[in-house]
């Protein structure tokens, strides 16, 4: 048992301590660029195919916010949850 709790302490030494923030910071910022570079093909795509120029653009946009929203809370609260 002694030989465990040692390893993992052990281990925990090796690991950077700013890994978590870095990790957490790309998580974070995915959720804020996918959404909208897929809102800005996708709005493109559609205003090509149906001739309304600003507005299926914007549609998409504010879509991607909505989603990108949704997806930093929900990756906050589960980072919240780890924290003893």
């Amino acid at each position: 048992m002694a030989e465990i709790d040692q390893q993992k302490i052990e281990k925990s030494k090796d690991s950077a301590w700013w890994q978590p923030a870095v990790f957490m910071f790309l998580r974070l910022s995915v959720w804020i660029a996918g959404p909208l570079i897929v809102a800005l093909f996708l709005g493109s795509w559609l205003e090509s195919r149906y001739g309304l120029k600003p507005w299926l653009s914007l549609a998409a946009i504010g879509l991607a916010f909505v989603v990108s929203m949704i997806g930093i809370v929900r990756v906050t609260i589960k980072e919240i949850k780890k924290i003893p």
